[in-house]
């Protein structure tokens, strides 16, 4: 550990708050690696090389978001590309602020569906649908074309 990972003092001290926390050494096979942990934890993973990167994060079961930083607009569309998470920021922090946009992960992240956006429309609705007939007639389901009209 580099730096934190003790209870937070002062005006902290008596919630269930932690100094934000950074691993290093973390290799792939670790517990910090392969958990979603939300709070100010974060593991340090050295890599050789973008392959080697992309898939090293694609390795964990987790994949809510991701950032990547880089002046090469190549490599940041193939990073889009490769990396396995709802949401990829370019060259910015993973804040997850997008209200906006349908928010949620994949593999074993999330709860199933996106929220947020217009999605969330879908996933806090129950949809259903009416058609009303004020003519007062019969109406067939299929057109008849043996009947005369």
């Amino acid at each position: 550990m580099l730096l934190g990972g003790k209870p937070a003092g002062g005006k902290l001290a008596k919630g269930y708050f932690f100094e934000p926390t950074v691993f290093s050494g973390v290799t792939p096979k670790m517990r910090i690696f392969q958990e979603e942990i939300f709070g100010p934890v974060i593991a340090v993973v050295e890599v050789k090389s973008f392959e080697e990167a992309i898939a090293t994060l694609n390795d964990s079961r987790f994949g809510l978001s991701s950032s990547i930083y880089t002046k090469d607009v190549n490599r940041a569309f193939k990073a889009i590309e490769l990396i396995e998470a709802g949401i990829t920021y370019i060259n910015g922090p993973t804040i997850g602020a997008e209200v906006h946009l349908p928010f949620g992960g994949v593999k074993d992240t999330g709860n199933g569906h996106r929220e947020a956006g217009v999605t969330g429309l879908d996933i806090f609705s129950e949809w259903k649908a009416v058609y009303v007939d004020y003519s007062g007639k019969l109406q067939k389901a299929q057109i008849d074309p043996h009947a005369d009209n």
